[in-house]
């Protein structure tokens, strides 16, 4: 069994022990030998996570919600929709908000997702991912040289994203959000039982980067990465377009994903409690819209 998943919530100033939909799967798949037959057989394939994907579209599965609801303790009077309006479980699980329960904070680089939140100061030196000896590997993740340039020496924000959060994404600045790049992989799950064994998942998973050019903090690049049961990447923004701080940027299906920001380098300083939190590999609890980062004047 995997040890327990820690984070620190931001809000309550403690840390708290995560509890992770479909648990012993995920130990079972990760863990245990036997495991990774069906999981490099047919888990991380994008057919499963299709097939899977499509189960969560059907009516019958609205029936699932409340309970859903209830043991994970989601406070449903954030939804923009009542709990008996939603058509099927995956109108459930890329559900709006009510405006009000996102507040934007006015730092100048936001959160783009809720979710629990590792931060680093430089991207191309990221050593004790989850855990010691594993080093995060930044131009295979891109695999465009002149992206690795520009952002090989700035941060690095992994915002993760559960399967009982909300799974739209933000843009965490204001600027020119320009067209995405697809780079299509298998679908490895991106929870930390997963990554503790091998980080790699990260730069192997389907990915779509997005680069924001912005006024004052140079170019940042915003990147989607699916998982298991999440098969689809909707982009939901106008290409080439204007957006402001904390626009809707798109949403995951069903599962659990991640984004990755990365600025250029000596930009942005990195909220302090992100940076003390991953230090000791740690992730923070914080919600889309809340300060990520601070412009260096």
């Amino acid at each position: 069994m995997s040890k327990p998943i820690e984070f620190f919530n931001r809000y309550t100033e403690q840390v708290e022990t995560e509890t992770v939909y479909g648990e012993a799967f995920l130990n079972w798949s990760y863990n245990n030998p036997l495991g990774q037959i069906p999981l490099h057989l047919f888990v991380k394939r994008a057919f499963f996570s299709k097939w899977y994907g499509n189960r969560m579209n059907d009516p019958k599965t609205k029936d699932k919600i409340p309970s859903f609801v209830e043991n994970y303790q989601l406070n449903a009077s954030e939804f923009e929709k009542q709990i008996d309006d939603f058509e099927h479980f995956n109108d459930f699980f890329y559900r709006k908000l009510d405006p009000v329960a996102r507040p934007v904070s006015e730092a100048d680089v936001v959160f783009p997702a809720d979710g629990r939140h590792l931060g680093f100061e430089k991207a191309s030196a990221i050593e004790n991912f989850f855990v010691k000896g594993q080093r995060f590997n930044l131009e295979q993740f891109l695999m465009d040289d002149a992206l690795y340039q520009t952002f090989k020496d700035g941060p690095l924000v992994l915002s993760r994203l559960c399967p009982v959060d909300y799974h739209r994404f933000h843009f965490p600045a204001k600027g020119k959000a320009l067209n995405s790049k697809l780079i299509n992989g298998p679908l490895f799950s991106v929870s930390p039982i997963a990554l503790r064994k091998n980080l790699s998942y990260l730069w192997q998973n389907k990915r779509e980067i997005t680069i924001l050019e912005t006024e004052h903090i140079g170019k940042v690049a915003v990147v989607e990465i699916g998982a298991t049961c999440v098969g689809s990447i909707h982009q939901t923004y106008q290409k080439n377009s204007e957006v402001n701080k904390a626009d809707e940027k798109g949403y995951f299906s069903f599962g659990g994903s991640s984004v990755i920001t990365l600025f250029e380098p000596e930009r942005v300083t990195l909220d302090a409690d992100l940076v003390k939190q991953s230090s000791e590999q740690r992730e923070l609890f914080a919600y889309i819209g809340d300060s990520m980062a601070t412009l260096n004047k």
